[in-house]
């Protein structure tokens, strides 16, 4: 599941990556989000990787909502003055992607639950 967790989260950050690549460091915002995003995904996925703790999965699943929810509001409202559309395989993979961190970020969150009791009966 940790595997999984890492490929989906990295995926996305390469995604953003390719996308900072073909336009987005033009832009004074996009620019530097899209690069956190990618650079923030890849250490997500090694810490999910190396890391056997509930963090790195907090932090996929964070990872995973906050960033499809940025492309859903960018969508529909906007966000920060730009808009996107559901156009081009670049948003469906990493919406998938996100999709998967979310599911599995919220599965290993259930399996690894940092709020149950430490004491043993």
């Amino acid at each position: 599941m940790r595997v999984l967790a890492a490929v989906s989260v990295l995926v996305s950050a390469a995604v953003h990556l390719y996308l900072w690549l073909d336009f987005a460091r033009d832009d004074d915002f996009l620019g530097p989000s899209f690069m956190l995003n990618a650079v923030a995904g890849a250490v997500i996925a090694v810490l999910l990787l190396v890391w056997r703790h509930w963090i790195p999965a907090f932090l996929a699943l964070g990872f995973g909502l906050s960033t499809l929810l940025a492309f859903v509001l960018a969508t529909t409202v906007g966000l920060f003055g730009t808009t996107a559309n559901w156009t081009g395989w670049a948003v469906w993979v990493a919406a998938a992607a996100e999709v998967v961190a979310i599911v599995t970020g919220a599965r290993l969150l259930a399996v690894d639950n940092p709020l149950a009791s430490r004491v043993k009966s």
